[in-house]
């Protein structure tokens, strides 16, 4: 008998309940929410893409989003070449479903222009994953907004002539 056991049985003694014996065959019951994450997700927090920093130097925009009184801050950098984001880094604390966000979108966004990254949408990132549990689902946030936030630092440091060829991009 554990000590589960052990302490039911004081409970009920207590209570003046009787009690009953469980079937050698029953199973003690879970309750509360079980989370199931996706191979893609379990495979992005194991092996994040695009993790590290980038040198302030090397980097045309940055940007840290989130709360760390809740737990999820993100810092990202990219650099951009041509119109094109050719290099993105992220740091990320958080849940693995914050990680795991963070680094797909980091990967749909390494190599496309600008105006193909600012069109990329949480649903992007969750589908990418084949889905996340649906109170991690904020979690997907934070990388679409660290990537928004980057491209507007790269695009207030660039001056009016990056914001008008990007406007006339999209």
């Amino acid at each position: 008998m554990d000590w589960t056991e052990r302490l039911t049985e004081k409970l009920d003694s207590l209570l003046g309940r009787k009690a009953e014996a469980a079937a050698p065959e029953a199973q003690p019951q879970m309750s509360g929410p079980v989370l199931h994450y996706t191979e893609q997700v379990i495979d992005h927090f194991s092996n994040p893409r695009n993790v590290g920093e980038m040198d302030p130097d090397e980097a045309d925009g940055v940007a840290l989003v989130g709360d760390p009184l809740c737990g999820d801050q993100m810092e990202l950098w990219i650099k951009v070449d041509k119109g094109r984001i050719s290099q993105v880094r992220f740091k990320s604390y958080g849940c693995p479903g914050a990680i795991a966000t963070s680094s797909m979108a980091t990967d749909l966004a390494s190599g496309s222009r600008l105006e193909e990254a600012l069109r990329l949408t949480d649903d992007d990132v969750v589908n990418a994953l084949g889905g996340i549990p649906e109170n991690k689902r904020h979690c997907s946030l934070l990388g679409i907004r660290a990537l928004r936030a980057a491209i507007a630092n790269y695009l207030r440091k660039s001056g009016p002539s990056a914001l008008q060829q990007l406007a006339s991009d999209l």
